[in-house]
């Protein structure tokens, strides 16, 4: 079956980095569009960015936008996303999702 484990979450500083990634499996990843979706506390889900099954295209939301880069290991069967600079605004739980599919999610949290 379709799973998708996120790992690499953590508390970090305002300016810091954090890099996600998402491990895949139970379906053709190299063909698969993948994204990642975030959920702010006491908020709704906001799409971050996503990728295309080659890699060959990725999309930001305006807010990570110059900040933040999606890439994905066809071989390996992840999806990172590399965050710089970051912001208190950008904590919360981050899920990676194929289709209908989603992972648990990692929790980001950005605070002095």
């Amino acid at each position: 079956q379709v799973q998708l484990m996120e790992s690499g979450g953590g508390l970090v500083q305002p300016g810091g980095s954090l890099r996600l990634s998402c491990a895949a499996s139970g379906f053709p990843f190299s063909r698969q569009y993948m994204t990642w979706v975030r959920q702010a506390p006491g908020k709704g889900l906001e799409w971050v960015s996503s990728i295309y099954s080659d890699g060959s295209q990725t999309f930001y939301a305006d807010s990570v936008k110059g900040r933040f880069t999606i890439s994905r290991d066809n071989n390996a069967h992840t999806v990172d996303l590399q965050m710089n600079n970051l912001k208190p605004e950008d904590t919360g739980v981050y899920y990676c999702r194929v289709g209908d599919y989603w992972g648990k999610g990692t929790q980001v949290t950005v605070s002095s």
